[in-house]
Order: structure tokens, then sequence, then C-alpha cells
């Protein structure tokens, strides 16, 4: 493993007198880690969708340089090539664009009009892209921006491709779990090899054999492309999304961030650790220990331990790109997802069970006293519970909801990040209880104290329920944007996910410990009272 550090650059965290903190785990490097390829200088560039960054990755040292920064031209990015004249071609999936970065640094818009566009590669100077989404195209791209040609249409998800030594461009299909070719001047495409493990890359090897990372299985695949045998050169945890050589070197990407070296006899080595891609909410479960809902993944966090994996994406039974999370039994938890769904979800029997749907940009979600289920609708300003299949709307008109909570007399508080306060919702009255905040997200009521994570202050924030008294616990925290960043909003890759957005979840063990999402930093936070 080489040399640490964190893809965010805080100022210490202050804490108020009596408190301390621990990260119970360490941030994360980079925003995951999606589209990978090694540029002219030998470094290995580094597509992170979430992050809306590219890095470059020298594999020597370990040393890591922001090429493209969250809040800059680029956005959400998921692959990448090179042009013969050393520019930078960019996918960025979630807005249908290609942008093109010049060696001077300046970035254009090269196409907007495709959607879900994902593979990309540069050949003898040609560029291709491909959609990955179902009724994707495969397509040559005009270096001027003039209209796309289309090489085929109505692909089931196609991603990360290059041409092969014979000269056929090689695309995987993750739609129908296979390997296909074409030639680059069109005609009848060819299927190379099938039943694979959702292939979503594909690079050659120097002898010209495919190599193709697995995102369903983990396994990273050697394939003969003349006869469609295959060979397992690693095998991987599930979420694996790309591959590149440095000489004869393989690295491949992971969604966590990992970047990992695949060595002879399937031995690998850890070239830059995962990490946690966000973190979102967090609850604790009536064993006591910490859930974190990290959009892609689903982890559980035993005191002293690492993050284990519960559920992700491609994995049976999850229940989608997860945002909000409550515990309601043992193993049992309420989720919502960036698709619009609020899910009764079991990780360990694989099982999920959509009690609303068709919702628009859901965040916090919490459990009345009575059982109904409640969760912030901020696509549409609204706060719904959820009974019995019924949605009901219990407010409407707000400003960006976010979190929710309930006292221990049954009182809804909600944090309205656009509008700076907390508020209470009774009988369809929605009332004040702490204004003059900045952006507001998680929320969480303990002892009489409202506890309120703001994004825009980086602060937490106790207010005394029946004094109205304000205490600042924690500031400086590695929570939202970086100063004088805005990010721009990322849209969502249908079908895997909706709309995305960050969430800086708070939750309480049955200690009175506080856990925070440090989403800016890829981090869990313990914050604890020592008196």
């Amino acid at each position: 493993m080489l040399s640490q550090g964190a893809r965010y650059s805080a100022a210490s965290i202050g804490l108020a007198e009596g408190w301390s903190l621990d990260r119970l785990t360490s941030p994360s490097r980079l925003f995951g880690a999606n589209g990978l390829r090694t540029g002219p200088d030998g470094r290995v560039y580094v597509a992170q969708v979430t992050g809306s960054q590219i890095s470059a990755l020298d594999v020597e040292t370990g040393q890591l340089e922001t090429i493209s920064a969250k809040g800059g031209a680029i956005i959400a990015p998921d692959d990448v090539a090179f042009g013969p004249q050393g520019d930078l071609y960019a996918t960025e999936v979630m807005d249908g664009r290609v942008s093109v970065r010049g060696a001077d640094g300046t970035t254009r818009v090269l196409r907007d009009d495709l959607p879900s566009v994902n593979g990309i590669t540069v050949h003898q100077g040609r560029l291709f892209v491909n959609e990955c989404r179902v009724g994707g195209r495969l397509m040559e791209l005009d270096l001027n921006g003039g209209e796309p040609r289309v090489l085929l249409e109505d692909l089931a998800m196609p991603n990360a491709m290059e041409v092969g030594p014979d000269g056929l461009l090689y695309y995987p299909v993750m739609g129908t779990n296979d390997i296909w070719r074409i030639d680059p001047e069109g005609g009848e495409p060819q299927r190379v090899v099938g039943d694979l493990g959702v292939p979503d890359s594909l690079k050659f090897d120097p002898e010209g054999f495919i190599v193709s990372t697995q995102v369903a299985s983990g396994e990273v695949l050697r394939i003969n492309p003349r006869n469609g045998e295959r060979t397992v050169l690693a095998a991987l945890t599930p979420g694996l999304d790309n591959c590149t050589f440095v000489g004869d070197r393989l690295f491949v990407s992971n969604f966590t961030g990992q970047i990992t070296e695949i060595l002879g006899g399937g031995a690998t080595r850890e070239t830059l650790p995962g990490g946690l891609n966000w973190p979102l909410d967090l609850t604790v479960g009536e064993d006591g220990d910490l859930y974190i809902a990290d959009g892609t993944y689903f982890y559980r966090l035993r005191p002293g331990g690492r993050p284990e994996t519960l559920g992700m994406l491609f994995s049976p039974g999850y229940p989608g790109f997860v945002r909000g999370v409550t515990a309601v039994g043992a193993g049992e938890f309420i989720v919502t997802t960036s698709g619009g769904q609020v899910t009764r979800y079991r990780p360990a029997s694989a099982e999920s069970e959509v009690l609303a749907d068709e919702l628009d940009q859901l965040y916090g979600v919490a459990v009345a006293p009575g059982g109904d289920i409640v969760a912030a609708e901020l696509g549409k300003g609204r706060v719904l519970s959820i009974r019995s299949g019924r949605v009901e709307e219990l407010a409407s008109g707000l400003n960006d909801p976010l979190g929710v909570a309930f006292g221990a007399d049954g009182t809804l508080f909600v944090s309205e990040s656009g509008a700076g306060r907390v508020v209470t919702i009774s009988g369809f009255r929605v009332d004040t209880v702490v204004d003059g905040l900045e952006q507001p997200q998680g929320i969480l009521v303990r002892g009489g104290q409202l506890l309120i994570v703001d994004a825009g202050t980086k602060q937490l924030i106790s207010v005394d329920l029946g004094t109205g008294a304000r205490q600042t616990i924690a500031r400086d925290l590695p929570v939202g944007a970086p100063p004088g960043v805005t990010p721009k909003p990322l849209r969502g890759l249908p079908p895997f996910s909706g709309p995305q957005g960050p969430f800086a979840g708070i939750a309480a063990g049955p200690d009175g410990t506080l856990y925070l999402s440090a989403d800016a930093e890829g981090s869990v936070l313990a914050l604890r009272w020592e008196g």
C-alpha cells in the first residue's frame, strides 16, 4: 500500500470543551474509482463520477494530482481517453456529454446529446463512444463536434471498450453479459464470449488477449479473442469498474476507490486503498452496530472493525442507490433510494420490499412511534407519511427538506436546508424551531437536545428544546463542498440511480456516542461526551 492522503483538505476539527472525537474509518483518497486510462505521462488517470473529479495517479509513488476538480467544467466523468496530441476526452455520463480538455487546461463540450454516454476510446485519431443504457448506441464522434456516425443501436448497456490488435472494436455489453466486436468501418457485429460476470470494461494485454473486469462477480478475466477461452487472473470483490496497463503491469478500479495491481498466479497488490464514497445517512441497529448508507454500498461497522459490505448495487435484493436509512428491527431497515423508493430492506436474506415508489429525490427517513414511516422528498419540497401502502402528504412547499427525526413525545422535526432552518410539523402546520442556519442536513433528537449537522457552516450544533440555547459541539467538520466550490448537480444514472446528492447524516449509539457522516472526506466520525 502506497502513501496515504485525503481527497479533502480540512482545517483541524474544533471541539467544545468536554467532547472527544475519533475517526472510525480512514478518509478516502478518491470519490470512488471508475474509468481508468494510462496517460502519455505514464500516470493512471482515474475518473470519479460522484466526485465530478479526474485524478492522475503515479503508481510508483502513490502521489495523486487533481486534473479536473469538483465544481469544474467536467461533471460526473465516467471514462477517459487520450487523443494523439495529448487531449483528454471524458464521458460525462449523467449529463450525456463528451468533453475535451486540451493540453493547455481549457475544456470544451464536444457533444451534449448522448444519454448515458460512458465507454470511450481513441484509435488512430478516431474517437468512439457508447451509451450505457438500454437501447444504447455505439458511435464514432466527429472531433469538430459534427453529427456522430452510428455503428450500432439498441444495445443493452454497453460499456468501456477498446480496439484490438486485429483492428476490430471490442465492447462489453452488461445487459446481455457478453463481449462483442465490430469493424470500426461498420458491418455486422460478432459475439466473442458470453456467460460472464457482468463485464463492464476491457483492454488488451501485450500479447493481444482481452482483459475484462466483471462488476458483479469481482473477477478479472483474461480472454482469448480467437476462441473465447478464459482464465481468471484474480478474484476480487464485486464493484470492479475498469482496467488499464502501465507497460505490462495491470491495474483495476473498484467503486470504492480502490486501485489494485494484478500480479501473476492470482496474487494482487493494493496500489490505492478503497473507502467510503460519501457516506450518507447512518443508523444504529438493535445490536448496537452502526450501519452506513453509502449509495452503491450498504455497510455494517462494528466497534473497532472495518466497514463490512452487507449489500451493493449488483448484489441480489439490493434496493438501489441507498441514501436515507433507519433501523426498525433485528437486521431490518427502512431505506430511501435516489430512484424514488421507500423500501424495507433485509440484507441478510437479500430481500427488498418496496413500500412507496415514483417519488422525487428522497433523503432522510424515520419511523414515528405509531409505526408510520416519514420521509423527506426534496424534489417536490414535501414531507410524506407512508403506511400500509398509502402515501400521505404531511407538508408541502418546503425549501429542500433533507433530514427528519422524531422527539420522544412524537414531535416531527425536519431540516429545511434551502431555508436554513429546522421546523416541526404537526397537523399540517409548519413551525420554525431553529433558524439562522446555512445548510442543515442530518438531525437527531436526544435527551431534550436537537442536534443539527450544518453542512454550510461545517458545524455540529446542539439546541436545547426547552430554552432554545445553542452550542456548537464541533466546527470545521469535513462535510459539504470545499470552501469556494459550488458542486454541479449529479443528475443520476438510470437504471442504476436517480439524481445523487450529499447528505451528512447523524445517529446516536446506546451509550450516547454521536456518529456523523463526514461526506467531504469519506469517513465516519464518532463524538463522545467525556464530561
